[in-house]
């Protein structure tokens, strides 16, 4: 157990993937005005907005807090026109969730156009992205699909198209001194615009919402209630343009997993895409590594056998990254041969230097360890340079590569095994004295027995 303390082996922190929480990334930003109509619905509540204190959205009410929102909203029918404000605020919410499963297709026909009109905005909302999410859950095909061609649209041309569309009906409805007022006027921004500056600009809208940390729960519910090919096709072409970034921050990182777990191998190709073209950068990051381990494991077999590749081609950067190296141990697990083979001779030459590393110690271990019989010829190439490379004797007393060398002894026999002895013991006198030296020692004096 020590060992593995020392060594930094943190196989268990990164096969499972990061957690969804925590800071913007990529091209997320700060969003501004997210409690815009706050007071607005601190208003039509008769109090304070988050009451309860809960940041969740989905705690429950108490039955009084039930019985006030029910006697001042009997229905949805007497929300419309505030529903955006109330799905902004926690109990406002709660309320339209709750009328959604009373009040069924009635209630969501109600609230569509109202929700659709800002779904960008309230998918990045601390409260209202649970609305979006169960709207998703209650509305139809056709809906869903409306929302998708909301979410899909490219960041920085919807203003644009808004204000041609209105310049136009000013032309066919307006006098032209009304026209002169209107064209004087500033344009409004957009509330989902505020990512900062122009930095998602020429991205779809979606790709910044599951950056956000709200928007991603949002997003990954989208995910999987996608029905027809047309939803799958129009929400994997918006995520495409993003996807390096979304597999690499903490939040969107979720979404793509979401993706490899509930679409078709064929509907992630452009994930795997993506992970091929941009290897080295998706392994070599924190929340990148768990995605293309996620990625190896949902992947059909023409997929797999293609990322394994590259990941294989790459091993010698992989082997010494921090992050990258759970990678290439992940494909070693795989016990492919051909993968294992073509990973070992990668990394020929470098033993030696790779068995003093911290990160890489622990792939040229599992080459060691994992190379089966029609691997044996790889595995004494591995030996072989060991035992003879002039760092031998600082291996033998280097708190990484003693571990590497004691492998060694463990896998070799016969007349490789004694040319490996051999060479370690001239070297006795010198490790005798070194804690990590000690433990070979001790093994030599097993293996007499």
């Amino acid at each position: 157990g020590g060992r593995y303390k020392n060594r930094g082996n943190r196989n268990n922190s990164f096969n499972n993937g990061g957690n969804n929480g925590g800071h913007n990334g990529g091209l997320k930003g700060n969003r501004a005005g997210s409690f815009s109509n706050a007071n607005d619905a601190a208003a039509l509540l008769g109090g304070g907005m988050n009451r309860s204190g809960s940041m969740n959205g989905l705690g429950g009410d108490s039955a009084q807090e039930i019985a006030d929102m029910d006697a001042r909203f009997g229905s949805v029918q007497e929300c419309v026109g505030q529903v955006g404000v109330l799905a902004r605020d926690q109990h406002g919410c709660r309320f339209l969730q709750r009328k959604f499963d009373e009040e069924g297709e009635e209630a969501v026909n109600l609230c569509f156009e109202e929700i659709i009109a800002e779904v960008v905005d309230l998918m990045m909302d601390p409260f209202g992205n649970y609305l979006v999410q169960k709207l998703l859950e209650c509305c139809s095909d056709e809906q869903r699909m409306g929302m998708l061609r909301a979410v899909a649209k490219v960041r920085g041309e919807n203003d644009s198209d808004a204000e041609n569309d209105k310049d136009a009906d000013a032309a066919d409805k307006d006098t032209s001194d009304e026209k002169k007022d209107d064209e004087k006027k500033p344009a409004v921004a957009k509330p989902s615009s505020s990512l900062g500056s122009k930095d998602g600009d020429g991205v779809p809208e979606l790709v910044s919402v599951a950056l956000n940390t709200h928007g991603t729960r949002a997003v990954q519910k989208l995910v999987e209630t996608l029905r027809t090919p047309e939803q799958v096709a129009l929400a994997t072409e918006a995520l495409k343009p993003g996807v390096v970034t979304l597999i690499k921050d903490l939040n969107g990182n979720h979404v793509i997993q979401r993706c490899l777990q509930r679409l078709g191998a064929e509907d992630n190709q452009f994930v795997y895409d993506a992970a091929r073209r941009c290897c080295v950068e998706i392994a070599t990051h924190r929340h990148g590594c768990c995605v293309l381990q996620r990625c190896i494991d949902h992947a059909a077999d023409g997929q797999r056998r293609a990322l394994v590749q590259e990941i294989a081609a790459q091993a010698l950067v992989l082997s010494q990254d921090p992050f990258g190296n759970y990678v290439v141990q992940y494909i070693l697990d795989l016990a492919l041969s051909w993968a294992n083979g073509e990973v070992m001779m990668r990394l020929a030459g470098n033993y030696a230097e790779l068995s003093m590393q911290k990160f890489s110690s622990n792939v040229v271990e599992k080459c060691l360890k994992l190379a089966d019989s029609s691997l044996e010829e790889h595995r004494n190439v591995v030996v072989r340079e060991i035992m003879t490379s002039p760092l031998l004797d600082r291996l033998l007393m280097d708190p990484y590569g003693n571990y590497v060398v004691q492998s060694t002894l463990s896998v070799t026999k016969g007349q490789l095994h004694s040319e490996l002895v051999d060479r370690i013991r001239p070297h006795l006198p010198l490790i005798k004295n070194s804690p990590f030296g000690k433990r070979i020692l001790r093994l030599l004096l097993e293996n007499k027995k």
